[in-house]
C-alpha cells in the first residue's frame, strides 16, 4: 500500500511564517497535532477555550453583558469540540464496514458533489466546496455514506486543501485495500475572498490520482462521469 509520504521541510526554511499562510504551503500530510493532544477530556477544553474566547471578545472591545454576547464563549467552544473540529480527534473517525463484491462489479464507481465545511489553519476561516471520490474495486465494497463520512472526518479541522484531498485518498486506499482511488477536491477559501486579496470569484481545484487514475485514460473517463 501506498505510504504516507513526507514533506522536506528544510526547502519550507527560507519562508516566513506569513508567506507559508498566505500561500497556503503545508508542511506534513499528517495534521500537526501535539503528544498530549488528548490528555485533557472535551468538557476540560470546552472550559478552557470559553475562557480564552471570552478574553479575545473582551480584548477587542465587545461587552459581554450583552444578552446576545456573553453566551458566545460558551457557543464557540462547544462547536468547537463537537462540531467543527471534531475530526482531530481519532474516536471520532467513522468505522467503517466492508462488503464483498459479490456481483464482481469491476467499473470506477464515483460519488460526487459531497458538499463538505472545513476551516483554514492558516486564518481559521472557511472552507467549503464539493469533492468527487472514485474507486475501482479489488473485491471489497464501501457503503456510500460512509464515504461522505470519512470526507467529513477529515474536513472537520483546521486543514489545507491540498492536505485534505491526500488525507482521503490515503484513507480510502488504506480502508479498501487498493490503490485505484481518486480524490477531487472544488474549493472556496474565504480567506481569499473575505480577506487578503478579496477575490470573490476563485476556487481552488486539487487531486489525488492512484494507481489506474494515475492513466490518462482513466482521468478522462472520470470526468466525464463527472460531468453527467
Amino acid at each position: 500500500m501506498t505510504k504516507n509520504p513526507t514533506l522536506d521541510k528544510s526547502k519550507l526554511v527560507s519562508f516566513s511564517i506569513d508567506e507559508i499562510g498566505d500561500n497556503h504551503l503545508f508542511t506534513s500530510v499528517e495534521t500537526p497535532m501535539k503528544a498530549d493532544a488528548f490528555a485533557i477530556s472535551d468538557a476540560e477544553k470546552k472550559e478552557k477555550i470559553a475562557y480564552h474566547f471570552k478574553e479575545i471578545m473582551e480584548i477587542l472591545g465587545l461587552d459581554l453583558t450583552d444578552d446576545s454576547l456573553k453566551g458566545t464563549p460558551q457557543r464557540v467552544a462547544k462547536m468547537y469540540i463537537d462540531e467543527i473540529f471534531c475530526g482531530l480527534n481519532p474516536a471520532n473517525k467513522p468505522q467503517v464496514a466492508l462488503f464483498e463484491n459479490k456481483y464482481q462489479y469491476n467499473q470506477m464507481l464515483v460519488e460526487k458533489n459531497i458538499t463538505f465545511y472545513s476551516n483554514c489553519e492558516h486564518h481559521f476561516v472557511p472552507i467549503y466546496g464539493k469533492i468527487h471520490v472514485a474507486y475501482i474495486s479489488k473485491g471489497k465494497v464501501i457503503g456510500l455514506s460512509k464515504i461522505n463520512r470519512i470526507v467529513q472526518y477529515f474536513a472537520q479541522r483546521p486543514q489545507v486543501q491540498e492536505r485534505l484531498t491526500m488525507q482521503i485518498g490515503l484513507e480510502l486506499q488504506e480502508i479498501l485495500e487498493t490503490e485505484d482511488i481518486a480524490v477531487i477536491v472544488d474549493a472556496k477559501h474565504l480567506c481569499v475572498s473575505s480577506r487578503g486579496i478579496k477575490d470573490e470569484s476563485s476556487a481552488t481545484v486539487t487531486s489525488y490520482y492512484g494507481g489506474v487514475f494515475q492513466n490518462e485514460q482513466k482521468v478522462i473517463e472520470l470526468h466525464n462521469y463527472l460531468k453527467i
